[in-house]
Order: structure tokens, then C-alpha cells, then sequence
């Protein structure tokens, strides 16, 4: 889908100019304007970018900015503000207010054109991080979007690459005011410096002795660890070209030198924050899908991981003419658990038995809650021996200790029936081999409790 620009100007002349550019490179273009209803059209979450006049009659382009920038619905958009006002203090005044950019008239449709590609595609990427995190928000996980509001893009680890001593120098003195800089004269060393140090943002000069400034940034773009860390070039002003070319490899923002220092700030603020904004969509797409597959009392996997990797499990055992052993484990008695002591203290004993089970079983082996009181071991590479050995420590293991119960006030007695079987038959249902360890477990409770039962394929 094209991207939805907003072009907010006063002027009718001014808009129809950046809406027949826009239009010519397939964006769709919606207008306004005023400041009022600029607010309006970003409210309804109509558009993708903003190119923002900052003189206007009713609320100029700096507050407007400052207002979409500190609500938590609109902080997300890309602002360019595109304006006649050219000296540094406006411009400043605008980084300020949060904008994305500040661009002066007349902007040629080159520099347009690949500032509005630039923005597309990380408002494309953090929208679909924020689709990705609906999820998240559905099942309790805080949304950042009220704490990315709030941060001031203070504090960031950035990695300065230029080998230019007198450059360097002047750069890492006038970000240390706000940053931890960390500096890399030698660029063919960048790139692991930057892959190991958990950077915030890399500056890089793009007039680098015998160096090509823009690969080292494709090569950032490339891999993996860097892939998302957001890059600033700098260059000289004869090198401009080279800095658009950046833009569509992937490079977030440049400069020009010589270098304003309250410039230089505002841009890496906003790459910070912009940074840490995108890493907490990712941990909360990340850890919702986790809470997906993860039982919330005991921390091991669900019976719906279970179903789906048991399958995938079985497939390669199958294929690669391996055995694959699983138990069914069951608390003995768990209800007469809850009667007597309450809900709280079988919780106690199910986080508890989770905690011997792990220690029980290797890294490889699957551990599962299948509901209730009822777990599943699925163990790859093992045979009804070796697992029957592996059944039987763990029986030991719970009965062998009383388990902790009511803050440790109490201590009450478990014990576990398990039914174990493996799978030997190439191509056997999944289904089936849980019925067998299933119908293993009612032996061992039927027998007595607090034992081991196999029963081969």
C-alpha cells in the first residue's frame, strides 16, 4: 500500500507544488491547512508522514509538532517541517519540538523524495511492530508508547566511527554532554566494535581515508545485530549526493558540517528515542508470543506449544531412526492438596514440581503442563531404558523432599505417578503415543500411586 502524506501549509500555491511532487512518486496525498485540522487528520490515524509548514495563522508548525509528538497516539508519525525559516535557531526550535526533520525552501524533489522514502519505510516498520504488539495489550503487557512520550532521548551508547582526529575529537565532546561515546578511528574494525557494544545509535563520517563510509553502513543494515540500530551520517557538503544515497540504503539522518552542536544533539535524541520506542514494541511482540506458549504458574511450555512441537519432534525422530521417549506425570492426590490447604499452597507445589522437573531433564528434552495437575515429558533420543532411568530420579526427587507450602510456614508430602512410553514405529500418530503413556499412567495410579509404569509400543 502507498504511503499516506499529509502536507499541512497555508499557502494553496505551496501545497499543490509538494501534492503534484508527491503524486508523481505514486504517495497518496492528503492536505490541510491549518494547525487545527492537521491535529484532526493525524487523530484519526489517516496519515503516514507530515511534511509541516511552521508558519501558519492559527497554530504554528512547531506546536503542532510538540502536540503530535506528546500524545501517545501520534508520537509515532514522522514530522518534516518544510518551511522558508532557514537560520539554525529555527531549525533547532523544530528538532526541538520533536520533528523527524527540518527542511528549508526550496527543497529540491531529490532531497524530498528520498526524506519521504526514508521515513515510509520505518513508519511501515514500526507499524507493523505496533500491529504485532495488539496482542501484548490484550493479555495485560504495558504499552510504551506513554513512556517513549517521556523520554528524552538522554543517556544513549553511541559509537562514533570518523578518523579524523580534529573530527572525532570535536564530535565525542559535544555528545559526551548527553551520551556515553565510545570513538573507532579505524573503520574496518567498525563493524565488530559496533556488533559487540549494544549501541544505542552509530555516527559515521562518510569522508573516511580510503573507505567507503556508505558500505560500512550497508553492511550495519545487513547484519543481524546492528540491523536495527539507527545510523547518523555525516559528511561534508560536497558530499551530499553520497548522503541521499545513504537515505536509501537505510541510513536514518545525516548532517552536514560544519557541525551545530545543539543540531547534532536534537537529531541524536531523536534516534534514541526513536530506538528504545521500536525495542519495546520488539520485547512486547517478543514476550507476548512467549506468554502464547508458556504456562504463566509454572513457566513451561503449554499443552498448545506441546501439541504443535511434539509433532515436529516425532517427524525428525521418524527420519532420522532415533527413539523418542514421553511420560505423562500426574500429583498424586492434588485435590485433597487444594481441600486441606487451599488453592495458594497447590500453586506452591506446582511452581515447585516445575522446578524439579527442570532439573531433572536435559536442555533438549520438552517439558509441558498439559492442564490440572497433569505433565508431559517428551524426551528426543531416548529409549525406554535410559527414560525409565530418568522417570524413576524424578519420582524420587518429588517424594524424597516435602514441598514448601504457605510462604514456608508448612511442609507437606507429594508424590507423582508417571506413565512412560516411547515412540518406535516410524510414522506413528502423535495421538496415539499419548495414549499409551496416558493409559501407562492409570496403571501406575490404578497399582498404587507414586510409581513408574512403561509400556512399550
Amino acid at each position: 500500500m502507498s504511503a499516506r502524506i499529509l502536507v499541512v501549509d497555508d499557502v494553496p500555491a505551496n501545497v499543490k507544488l509538494l501534492e503534484a511532487r508527491l503524486s508523481a512518486e505514486y504517495f497518496d496525498v492528503m492536505t490541510a491547512s491549518n494547525g487545527t485540522e492537521a491535529l484532526e487528520i493525524c487523530a484519526r490515524a489517516e496519515c503516514d508522514i507530515i511534511l509541516l509548514d511552521v508558519m501558519m495563522p492559527d497554530i504554528d508548525g512547531f506546536e503542532v509538532c510538540r502536540r503530535l509528538k506528546s500524545d501517545p497516539a501520534t508520537h509515532h508519525i514522522p514530522v518534516v517541517m518544510v518551511t522558508a525559516l532557514d537560520s539554525p535557531a529555527d531549525r533547532n526550535r523544530g528538532l526541538e519540538a520533536g520533528a523527524d526533520d527540518f527542511l528549508t525552501k526550496p527543497v529540491s524533489d531529490v532531497v524530498l523524495i528520498a526524506r519521504v522514502r526514508s521515513l515510509t519505510r520505518l513508519k511501515m516498520m514500526t507499524d507493523e511492530l505496533r500491529m504485532r504488539a495488539i496482542t501484548s495489550l490484550e493479555i495485560g503487557m504495558q504499552a510504551p508508547e506513554r513512556s517513549a512520550v517521556a523520554d528524552t532521548g538522554k543517556g544513549g551508547r553511541i559509537l562514533l566511527v570518523d578518523d579524523r582526529q580534529s573530527s572525532y575529537e570535536r564530535l565525542a565532546g559535544l555528545l559526551a554532554a548527553e551520551h556515553t561515546v565510545d570513538v573507532e578511528p579505524n573503520p574496518t574494525e567498525a563493524l565488530f566494535h559496533a556488533a559487540e557494544g549494544n549501541y544505542d545509535l552509530l555516527i559515521v563520517s562518510l569522508d573516511l581515508n580510503n573507505f567507503d563510509g556508505l558500505r560500512l553502513c550497508s553492511q550495519a543494515r545487513s547484519l543481524e545485530r546492528t540491523r536495527h540500530v539507527p545510523i547518523l551520517a555525516i559528511a561534508d557538503p560536497e558530499n551530499s549526493t553520497r548522503l541521499l544515497r545513504g537515505l536509501e540504503i537505510g541510513v536514518n539522518d545525516y548532517l552536514l558540517r560544519p557541525i551545530d552542536k545543539t543540531e547534532l544533539l536534537a537529531r541524536a535524541r531523536t534516534q534514541i528515542r526513536r530506538r528504545r520506542y521500536t525495542d519495546h514494541l520488539r520485547d512486547n511482540v517478543q514476550n507476548s508470543i512467549e506468554m502464547a506458549i508458556t504456562d504463566a504458574l509454572t513457566g513451561l511450555h503449554n499443552r498448545r506449544y506441546m501439541e504443535s512441537h511434539l509433532a515436529t519432534l516425532a517427524e525428525q525422530a521418524s527420519t532420522r531412526g532415533k527413539p523418542l521417549a514421553l511420560m505423562i506425570l500426574d500429583i498424586d492426590y492434588f485435590k485433597s492438596i487444594n481441600d486441606n490447604y487451599g488453592h495458594d499452597a497447590g500453586d506452591d507445589v506446582l511452581r515447585e514440581f516445575a522446578v524439579r522437573v527442570r532439573k531433572s531433564i536435559r536442555g533438549i528434552d520438552l517439558a509441558c503442563r498439559y492442564g490440572g495437575e497433569e505433565f508431559v515429558i517428551v524426551m528426543p533420543e531416548t529409549d525406554l531404558h535410559v527414560a525409565g532411568m530418568v522417570a524413576e530420579r524424578l519420582r524420587r526427587s518429588i517424594a524424597g523432599e516435602p514441598f514448601a507450602v504457605h510462604k514456608g510456614t508448612k511442609r507437606i508430602e507429594v508424590t507423582i505417578s508417571i506413565g512412560l512410553t516411547t515412540l518406535e514405529q516410524k510414522g506413528e500418530a502423535v495421538a496415539d503415543v499419548l495414549k499409551r503413556a496416558d493409559t501407562a499412567l492409570y496403571r501406575a495410579k490404578h497399582d498404587g500411586r507414586n510409581r513408574v509404569v512403561s509400556q512399550a509400543a
